[in-house]
């Protein structure tokens, strides 16, 4: 059975984010460099389906030839010729600057190499808010759909990072439709304690959730991971709140912590694991040659909602 065949047969809690999407307008999408099979036949796929409307930026000739290559149309879709990968991520950041698309999308290139010209001071895609990368993960056997963020971008964040790394997560679960989401500020223990850090700062976080620092989600912390998610661990703990054993947002204290988790999720669990970078001026979709067809189209599907349900607040509050 093919995989695309399994996509349209077995359920999946990424199926209604993508049927939602579907239900949008698709959103323009600048894709730089898809000079290879997945990251330019996830693109096509993407758009095939209605999720995005793809604008291509790379190398003409390289493009044309991996889509000849492996039986890719490229039907109607824009092409926008730059000589390497270097000067697609630089251009590509410059149409989304010019209003030209929604979405951006990494290619074939290096994650550092794109991230690089959104983060440029002058040139860049940066807002007030701190960058930061989104889990949204299926986790067989589990009820909820998880977020876990950040376990992409911010390496070591500090407590006004964690802020907006927060806020981002809780932004993306409001405006995707998911209601108010239930935020865990995890690290190893229940309690808070000077000998780790994290305690204090989940503390803190929550303090700020109670000043209107951090809006739209419930917030609790510091809880380690099983009485996060599991309801009997948070009752032999005695921890009593509505997050606790229920959490949907799981705030890591650091990058290789979100990272261990994800990749413990995906590779024990065989979880999908489809991601997005926020507080850009535009969502950020970087898939991954390893990612499955069902995840590349929900990353597509989460920032194409994501994009969606922004460009409809905006039209509504004109």
């Amino acid at each position: 059975m093919s995989e695309v065949t399994t996509l349209a047969t077995q359920p999946s809690k990424y199926d209604r984010l993508i049927a939602a999407a579907r239900a949008e307008a698709p959103a323009v999408t600048i894709v730089a460099h898809p000079c290879d099979e997945t990251s330019l036949g996830g693109a096509l796929e993407a758009a095939g389906m209605g999720l995005i409307t793809p604008i291509l930026v790379g190398p003409e000739a390289k493009i044309r030839n991996v889509a000849a290559e492996h039986g890719l149309d490229l039907g109607r879709w824009q092409i926008v010729d730059v000589p390497h990968s270097h000067a697609a991520a630089a251009k590509a950041v410059a149409l989304i600057r010019e209003g030209k698309g929604e979405l951006l999308m990494k290619g074939s290139l290096h994650t550092d190499e794109l991230m690089h010209e959104v983060a440029a001071s002058a040139t860049g895609l940066r807002t007030e808010r701190r960058i930061s990368h989104v889990f949204v993960m299926d986790v067989p056997g589990h009820a909820e759909t998880l977020f876990i963020t950040d376990a992409a971008i911010n390496i070591f964040p500090d407590l006004e990072a964690k802020r907006d790394i927060v806020q981002n997560a809780i932004d993306l679960w409001v405006t995707i439709g998911l209601g108010e989401p239930r935020v865990a500020i995890l690290s190893a223990v229940e309690t808070v304690t000077t000998k780790i850090p994290s305690t204090i700062e989940a503390a803190a976080l929550c303090k700020m959730a109670e000043r209107g620092q951090i809006t739209g989600g419930l917030l609790e912390g510091p809880l380690a991971f099983d009485n996060a998610i599991d309801p009997e661990a948070a009752r032999i703990k005695g921890i009593n709140s509505p997050v606790a054993g229920h959490a949907e947002i799981l705030v890591v204290p650091d990058l290789e912590a979100g990272n261990m988790l994800a990749k413990n999720l995906t590779f024990l669990s065989h979880a999908d694991a489809a991601g997005i970078v926020l507080g850009a001026r535009v969502p950020i979709v970087l898939t991954s040659r390893a990612d499955s067809v069902r995840t590349r189209l929900a990353s597509c599907a989460v920032a194409a909602l994501y994009a969606a349900r922004r460009r409809a607040a905006q039209l509504a509050a004109v």
